[in-house]
């Protein structure tokens, strides 16, 4: 109806119970580091193609830095009218501390040794699909020598330029004898699914396999800040979200967010209505006790005055 945030009661029933005849919704479920740990580590075996570093380094980005798929894979045809626009090797500033602990700006012809011991790398997206544009997003090295987001985009970049690509190249390309390549989406939700089979998410973590799927690291991303104790705020900003949506990938399936609950609910906080009397009128029910804590007064008075006699 005009003016209404309700539609006509006719359509407004319709929908309504269409609604309640949904089934709920079936949500991917995050995963843990040691999914994208598991398929970079995949990338270092002897048996390993370009495919397989690619989707390590990419599936370790992603986790980090809290990527939507269209941002870090190559969009199908169906998907050329999406807004998110994908990474490229010149959204990729890298960063060294100097000798005062402040940080530069590395050149984009850094040797190749420097680019793999930076101390950060900042991700600048040019478009995304809440609109947000020229959206900034920085991590530091984790210190781990392999599995960490800034190490795998050094991977990157190094790859990339070895083959001689210009800033304009997406970071999902990759090249096998000259031939260039791209990881997809399906290419992620395959190697997303195999690492969580090998790991045994359906058994150890209750997981079912057919429940992670790309959105899984994004999802696993935000997880991992809320429970290592980030802000709101802080998990807001690196995912890029501009509401509290983002909320709707933390999982209140996990039992990690109940841990200590129980115990904490069972203390005796002696709760205390303090507008009982506001609502109740309760003279009629006080004034009886006062009468009878009045005699008790008085004869009291009475029999000490009686022992002074």
């Amino acid at each position: 109806m005009l003016g209404s945030e309700r539609l006509i009661p006719c359509l407004q029933q319709t929908f309504d119970g269409w609604r309640k005849e949904d089934p709920p919704t079936v949500k991917q479920l995050p995963v843990e580091a040691d999914v994208p740990e598991f398929l970079a580590g995949l990338g270092r075996e002897p048996f390993a193609t370009g495919l397989h570093r690619a989707v390590g380094d990419l599936a370790l980005i992603a986790f980090y830095y809290l990527l939507r798929v269209g941002e870090y894979t190559m969009k199908g045809l169906r998907n050329d009218t999406k807004q998110t626009v994908q990474f490229k090797l010149e959204d990729i500033p890298l960063f060294q501390k100097n000798a005062n602990g402040q940080l530069r700006c590395l050149p984009r012809d850094a040797p190749e040794h420097e680019v793999m011991t930076v101390d950060g790398a900042t991700m600048k997206l040019d478009n995304q699909k809440n609109g947000w544009k020229g959206v900034c997003v920085y991590q530091e090295h984790n210190g781990e020598p392999f599995n960490c987001p800034v190490r795998a985009i050094g991977r990157r970049c190094i790859h990339l330029r070895q083959q001689g690509c210009d800033g304009k190249t997406f970071l999902s390309a990759f090249f096998v004898d000259g031939e260039r390549f791209d990881v997809t989406a399906e290419n992620m939700s395959r190697a997303l699914k195999l690492a969580a089979r090998a790991l045994d998410y359906p058994m150890v973590k209750g997981i079912p396999v057919e429940r992670i799927n790309t959105h899984s690291l994004r999802s696993g991303g935000a997880n991992a800040l809320a429970l290592s104790g980030y802000t709101d705020t802080q998990i807001q900003k690196m995912g890029r979200w501009r509401g509290a949506t983002f909320k709707e990938y933390i999982r209140e399936e996990l039992a990690c967010y109940a841990s200590g609950m129980s115990k904490d609910m069972k203390q005796k906080f002696h709760f205390v209505n303090i507008a009982g009397n506001a609502f109740y009128d309760i003279t009629e029910t006080m004034a009886p006790a006062l009468e009878v804590q009045m005699e008790q007064l008085t004869l009291a008075q009475n029999d000490g005055m009686m022992g002074t006699i």
